[in-house]
């Protein structure tokens, strides 16, 4: 390896580490290292945006976790897919880009995180935003290195969906990352050119040739160094070698909501009496780290189509479309294999007075199974009802203080009884807009029958089927109250030296998918660093 010695290390190369190590080294003056635990985005598994139903399910340039057993789930073990890659998350994700809602940024601000709010927030989103489709619109920005746009090939299919959200009273919304966020519309996505934009592709890959930039990957971290209360610099094993890496000026971890407490466990900042019974040295007690884990939990119901046509499949006819959108792809990066698969979206309020929406749907132009991991033979299409604003809190604990043991995951899904409620209501109204008139010309027989009228069927298809939405946040909070981590400069209470940049500093999570709040989040990070060490 080269030198061991940098200004900045940053830990994790995903939506928020891109961000932060490509800003940080702007600075000719300085120098970075960022570490990843994965491999390089080049393969087209990363690139092809389609690869999508084949790197979340079978765990490609992933960390294959899983839940601990869910009691509200009927103690099944859900899944916990995150990313292992250069990018991260955002290399396997659906490439959906929304931005939240207005409401959740206020209501950090409202818990006393200074400059967090929506306002305050909003400059960042543009900054990092290139869209093509809002080019003279004050709130979407035009030049930054996010590539944000419309589908290149959207199925007709998605058509259906958007008549009967109409039929149902949920109007389209031009743009639900605008002032207003209810409403149902075609996805945008992260793509550029018919390939997947990660925080690799559009914050790391142009600025590999600086100098002043080092990136190491198939790194795996044992623990940041503390010495004082301050983070001097980080363990890392790379090839069975173990390295020590100092730090100048700060460690930035960027591990993400499952990672990041864990690292800072292993490091001796966290729960005192957790840190003790896995007998690591305490630095630091911090009892927030590794509570108040968030998520938005889904569940999906199937349909059968009685046609093949804009659906993908397992059929003879989806086979030869499949051949055919390798071939597109490869050739010339278009075609069926540009698809996100979630290519329309809506979001709901289920009340008149709710402060946002309550209720995501992505329509997905397949049939989406456990995550992809239970096949169906023929076409059809499958919604996901996910709840927004969840009561229930979990937790990330060790299982014991081995760096390569996967931490103890518990999302506690549907522990307060408003997150059953809401979400009954939610599938409700999901199959509503399914059973609407819009899908009659394509509706068959659904893959597991379920009865809008009968809620005890409903509850028990919940209990049985729903799972991570894959948007896990909140376990290092940003606060002032004894259980937050970090400040609302992401600098960990009682360590110097040392931020936590990523989904895990969110107070609460926010209104949709979190890709593109993570990156502003690390935006606005990459600012605060950079006027503290100016």
């Amino acid at each position: 390896m080269q030198s061991t010695t940098f200004d900045y290390i940053v830990i994790g190369a995903g939506s928020a580490g891109c961000v932060i190590a490509s800003r940080l080294s702007e600075d000719k003056n300085v120098s970075v290292c960022l570490i990843e635990a994965g491999g390089g985005d080049k393969s087209a598994l990363v690139q092809m945006p389609a690869a999508v139903a084949a790197s979340v399910p079978y765990g490609i340039n992933s960390w294959h976790y899983n839940t601990v057993p869910q009691k509200a789930l009927n103690n099944r073990c859900g899944f916990m897919p995150r990313g292992k890659v250069l990018g991260g998350s955002s290399s396997i994700n659906a490439m959906v880009y929304i931005r939240g809602n207005k409401h959740d940024y206020d209501e950090w601000e409202k818990q006393g995180n200074i400059g967090w709010d929506y306002k305050s927030m909003l400059p960042y989103f543009i900054k990092a935003e290139n869209n093509s489709e809002f080019i003279n619109n004050p709130l979407h920005g035009v030049g930054g290195p996010l590539y944000v746009q419309e589908l290149n090939t959207p199925s007709s299919v998605n058509q259906y969906f958007l008549n009967a959200c109409a039929e149902q009273g949920v109007p389209l919304n031009d743009d639900i990352n605008g002032k207003e966020q209810s409403g149902a519309r075609l996805s945008q996505v992260t793509q550029h050119k018919g390939e997947r934009c990660s925080a690799a592709k559009a914050y790391l890959t142009p600025n590999l040739n600086r100098d002043n930039l080092t990136v190491f990957t198939h790194c795996h971290v044992k623990k940041i160094n503390i010495k004082n209360k301050t983070a001097q610099g980080v363990q890392i094993t790379r090839n069975k070698q173990q390295i020590e890496l100092t730090a100048n000026k700060e460690v930035i971890l960027s591990a993400g909501a499952i990672n990041s407490p864990q690292i800072l466990m292993l490091s001796g900042i966290g729960p005192k009496e957790h840190l003790k019974l896995h007998n690591i040295d305490v630095k630091v007690v911090l009892e927030g780290v590794g509570e108040n884990l968030q998520d938005h939990l889904t569940v999906v119901p199937l349909f059968k189509a009685n046609n093949s046509a804009g659906t993908f499949g397992i059929s003879p006819k989806g086979a030869l479309q499949v051949t055919k959108g390798v071939a597109d792809w490869f050739s010339k990066r278009n075609g069926c294999l540009t698809s996100n698969f979630a290519e329309s979206h809506a979001f709901i309020k289920l009340f008149k007075d709710s402060p946002a929406p309550d209720v995501q749907l992505e329509f997905v132009i397949g049939l989406v199974d456990d995550h992809s991991r239970k096949l169906h033979y023929g076409h059809g299409y499958s919604i996901h009802s996910s709840t927004m604003r969840p009561k229930s809190r979990g937790t990330i604990k060790l299982a014991n203080n081995d760096p390569y043991a996967a931490p103890l995951i518990d999302p506690n899904y549907l522990s307060h009884q408003d997150d059953l409620n809401i979400m009954l209501l939610g599938l409700k109204k999901t199959l509503a807009i399914m059973n609407s008139p819009a899908f009659d010309e394509i509706r068959a027989d659904m893959v597991y029958p379920l009865d809008i009228n009968n809620d005890q069927q409903l509850i028990e298809f919940i209990r049985e089927t729903a799972d991570t939405e894959y948007h896990p946040v909140g376990t290092c909070k940003m606060g002032k109250d004894e259980m937050s981590v970090v400040d609302s400069k992401l600098k960990v209470h009682g360590v110097n030296n040392l931020r936590v940049v990523d989904a895990s500093i969110m107070p609460t999570i926010v209104t949709g998918n979190t890709n593109a709040p993570v990156i502003a989040i690390a935006e606005k990070a990459a600012d605060l660093i950079k006027a503290a060490n100016s």
